[in-house]
């Protein structure tokens, strides 16, 4: 008895293996009942080439505002973290010392101004003598040859005569003496000016001035305290390195042109700054097998800040009608990507494709399909070669979630 149940059981148990192998059977050969998907239509549009990284926001300049003049620290005129324009007043230093300076300089300077005077006025007066004093030696010589006076008489009034021209060579030094002091004095008083000018300090640039390291009232040591800094941000940078292997492709592309570079804070999606690239490093990090590059931004809202990192979206060209699939159309087999198309009779083939670029929740697709193909987006694990389809909804959608026509708007970089 107890045998004749275990030989029914094991009957029943090989009937229905035979009834599954036979559905399954029936299914590949399409006899099954359809089996619900999404689809997609293959749309064609212009996509662009980008290339994804993270950078680093880098002021334009960097500027360290140190005191030229030691003093004490009158006056503060900004507070820390202004934004504050080129030549505008920062900082004043006691000047009454410097001005006291001026002022002895000047006077040293009229000093010898009116020595040069006295000089010029002591030249003419010894001309003049040394012009009598030859004329008086020419009368004294024809007296001397008319045997009216002696030898003597004469000699003395030769010597006075070159005395006096010997005074003349004295005062000509003299003046040149007065002038070069003269020279020196003004030098003194332009030395004297500009280090008082140096006791009010003007911002070199326009930017936005960081922590102040020395209050008012302190003494300040010459070209030795930082007093503040200053970070020009507009225009700034956005630093970025990219794999030397893309190296080629933006060469070849920067020789057709400015190549247009988005950044976006990374909290914040809807902030997109557009710059172009303006720097290339001569030199491949060989430790990261990268390349330095930078764009510039005007950054007119100041929207980026030196030091904080950014999603970068370098743009190398636009790939013009290219082939577009939404991303989970394409699968992955043992022989590489592939994509289920619907025919026309509601069977569906598996066709093997060639991808590259991802635009968004796109894929370019360069080989395989052709634009206005259906394809499953959903429901690709309960399909075979040959299955029937049932389009869930009756919907069709394209890439992107637009119409399915032949050519859409431009893509979007991700």
């Amino acid at each position: 008895m107890a045998a004749t149940l275990l030989a029914f059981i094991t009957l029943l148990a090989l009937q229905g293996c035979a009834s599954k192998s036979t559905q399954a059977a029936g299914g590949r050969r399409g006899d099954a009942a359809p089996v619900p998907v999404v689809v997609a239509t293959v749309s064609q549009k212009d996509v662009p080439i980008n290339i994804d990284i993270i950078g680093n926001v880098e002021s334009y300049s960097t500027i360290s505002v140190k005191a030229q003049v030691g003093g004490a620290l009158t006056k503060v005129s900004f507070r820390e973290g202004d934004f504050v324009k080129k030549d505008e007043l920062l900082f004043t230093i006691d000047s009454r010392p410097y001005e006291g300076m001026l002022n002895q300089a000047q006077a040293n300077l009229a000093r010898d101004t009116a020595a040069l005077g006295q000089a010029e006025a002591n030249l003419a007066r010894d001309a003049a003598n040394e012009k009598y004093a030859q004329s008086q030696a020419a009368r004294v010589a024809k007296l001397f040859e008319a045997g009216v006076v002696s030898r003597e008489q004469t000699d003395q009034a030769r010597a006075s005569a070159d005395a006096l021209a010997q005074t003349i060579l004295a005062d000509k030094a003299a003046i040149e003496s007065a002038k070069a002091q003269i020279v020196a004095s003004k030098s003194a008083v332009e030395n004297a000016k500009v280090q008082l000018s140096y006791t009010a300090i003007h911002s070199p640039i326009d930017g936005r001035t960081g922590n102040l390291t020395v209050k008012q009232g302190n003494l300040v040591a010459a070209n030795v305290m930082e007093l503040v800094t200053i970070a020009e941000v507009q225009p700034i940078y956005v630093t970025f390195s990219v794999p030397e292997a893309q190296l080629t492709g933006i060469k070849k592309y920067m020789a057709q042109g400015k190549l247009p570079v988005n950044a976006t804070p990374q909290d914040d999606n809807t902030q997109r700054e557009v710059g172009v690239l303006t720097f290339v490093d001569n030199t491949v990090d060989s430790t990261t097998g990268t390349i330095k590059l930078k764009g510039t931004f005007p950054n007119s809202d100041h929207k980026l800040w030196p030091g904080e990192f950014v999603r970068v979206t370098l743009r190398l060209t636009t790939q013009q009608d290219a082939v577009v699939v939404p991303n989970q159309a394409v699968q992955t087999g043992q022989d590489g990507p592939y994509v289920y198309v619907v025919k026309g009779d509601k069977t569906v083939e598996m066709r093997p494709v060639v991808t590259s670029t991802r635009v968004d929740q796109d894929l370019v697709v360069d080989k395989g399909l052709r634009p206005g193909e259906t394809i499953v987006t959903e429901g690709q694990l309960r399909l075979a070669p040959g299955s029937k389809v049932q389009v869930r909804d009756g919907r069709v959608r394209p890439p992107g979630g637009g119409g399915g026509g032949r050519k859409g708007p431009p893509g979007k970089a991700s």
